[in-house]
């Protein structure tokens, strides 16, 4: 699987994790201390996340690395 259909999966993984949630974009950011803009890129598959950004993610939406990154279906 090419690096942009990764990214592009990811994002999608954790723009449902975030609808799931109840959460808007910007309430994500506020927390994770970026702008709505920056936020928006990981889930449009155009930034990646980094290891301290999964992990907060995780517990945010309650979800396991495995599911973010593809490797478990939920």
């Amino acid at each position: 699987m090419a690096s942009a259909d990764i990214k592009k999966e990811v994002g999608q993984r954790i723009k449902e994790s975030r609808q799931a949630a109840s959460l808007t974009q910007k309430e994500v950011a506020q927390r994770l201390c970026m702008t709505q803009q920056q936020y928006s890129r990981f889930e449009n598959g155009v930034f990646e996340l980094n290891y301290t950004q999964i992990a907060f993610l995780c517990a945010l939406y309650d979800v396991s690395a495995d599911f973010l990154l593809g490797l478990a279906p939920y």
